[in-house]
């Protein structure tokens, strides 16, 4: 076997080890979430507002989610609230990191904590409990910005959900 061949198989090998880690990786991380979250849900953003807190010191938004499908608690409303940090008022716009951001029409997968203070929702975990879901165009299939099927994800969060 020539060096060149041995090199390129070196590689696709060292490329294969690194999906298989990312993999097992997002697979404990959605197993956390699917154990630590309240709620969990699939649905698209039908409503996004940005305002004040009363002391005028942030901004939040809160996005409007319309339910297709609740994996996780349920309080049989077709809509769900978030609320997250960030947004804009008027001229004024505040970013933070690591903080989710909803779009208007994008559906979504999110697993979501109840805040006892304000009674609302927010992502667990900020942007790592919010998936985008994605559709491919040419078929009803549908995937998650995780590169995952959104069918073979939502078994693998009900599985995780069984083992509790």
């Amino acid at each position: 076997m020539s060096n060149s061949i041995r090199f390129v198989l070196l590689i696709l090998f060292s490329i294969s080890i690194h999906f298989t880690v990312f993999a097992q990786e997002e697979s404990v991380k959605i197993k956390k979430l699917s154990r630590d979250a309240d709620v969990i849900v699939t649905g698209k953003v039908t409503q996004k507002e940005s305002s004040w807190n009363e002391s005028k010191t942030r901004i939040y938004t809160r996005a409007t989610l319309e339910v297709q499908e609740y994996l996780k608690g349920s309080d049989n409303s077709s809509l769900v609230e978030v609320r997250y940090l960030g947004g804009e008022v008027g001229e004024v716009g505040e970013l933070y990191s690591h903080m989710p951001r909803f779009e208007d029409d994008e559906e979504v997968l999110v697993f979501l904590k109840k805040e006892a203070k304000v009674k609302e929702f927010q992502v667990l975990n900020g942007e790592e409990g919010k998936i985008k879901v994605l559709g491919d165009g040419k078929s009803a299939a549908k995937t998650t910005s995780l590169s995952l099927s959104l069918k073979d994800l939502k078994s693998q969060i009900k599985s995780y959900l069984k083992e509790q």
